[in-house]
């Protein structure tokens, strides 16, 4: 009498650019690839790269450099400092060098940001929650998840160019533009930015696939989450930066 092996096959692994594609047309069965064999170098250099092209690459023109600068200083005014003539001539002498800081500044902490996000994940879903994945397992999601972050750069990379800004092209504020920009609603909505909560979803899915649990439990909690940590920023901005 013969028998039927039952045992599952791991699929070969995927390419980098098949993965990139795959987080955005089918997270889940790309994510249990990943968690089979949990590449993530060439896919965290792929994505710091898209990143940094992105963000750097309008610094070299003028329209770039004040677009920076105009973001920067609008950064600092929101939590209540001012910019004075002296300061803003400053920063716009070191509107030179930005693109070059800026770039160092993303190559160090895109991966470094990864790392965080992981051991922080690590902690609850390993050390609090009993889960047995290991850190590497795991690094690998959030980096995939990160591909989101980097889909979202090459998005409002021409939006930024065709409208002269270097904010933020998809948060809810720039869909309400009627608000008044002080108000604490409207910093609410400029800290609720869609592709942020795009992935937020995604490495839900990233970390049901991982732990073998239920989507909608993790990214509920996840999506809190954003949403206190948007509430305290903007509650601070709001306090700091005063409103009308």
């Amino acid at each position: 009498m013969s028998q039927t092996s039952t045992t599952a096959v791991t699929p070969p692994p995927a390419n980098v650019v098949s993965r990139f594609v795959g987080i955005i047309t089918s997270p889940k069965s790309t994510f249990q690839g990943v968690v089979a064999h949990p590449r993530w170098f060439g896919m965290l250099a792929l994505t710091t790269l898209i990143v940094l092209a992105c963000t750097v690459a309008p610094m070299f023109t003028e329209w770039g450099r004040q677009a920076a600068l105009d973001q920067q200083v609008k950064g600092m005014e929101s939590f209540g400092m001012t910019v004075t003539d002296d300061v803003y001539a400053r920063l716009e002498q070191q509107m030179r060098f930005a693109p070059y800081t800026t770039g160092i500044g993303i190559l160090i902490f895109s991966p470094l940001m990864a790392l965080i996000v992981a051991g922080i994940l690590f902690a609850v879903f390993n050390a609090a929650m009993g889960g047995e994945a290991s850190f590497k397992q795991l690094f690998a999601v959030v980096v995939h998840a990160g591909v989101i972050s980097a889909l979202a750069q090459l998005f409002t990379a021409p939006l930024n160019f065709a409208r002269g800004s270097m904010g933020s092209a998809t948060n809810l504020g720039v869909l309400l533009p009627m608000l008044d920009e002080t108000s604490f609603v409207a910093r609410l909505m400029g800290m609720i930015d869609l592709f942020l909560v795009w992935y937020v979803l995604v490495l839900a899915m990233g970390l049901a696939v991982l732990y073998r649990r239920k989507t909608q439990p993790i990214a509920i909690s996840l999506l809190v989450v954003y949403g206190v940590i948007a509430l305290t920023v903007a509650a601070v901005m709001s306090s700091l930066g005063g409103s009308n």
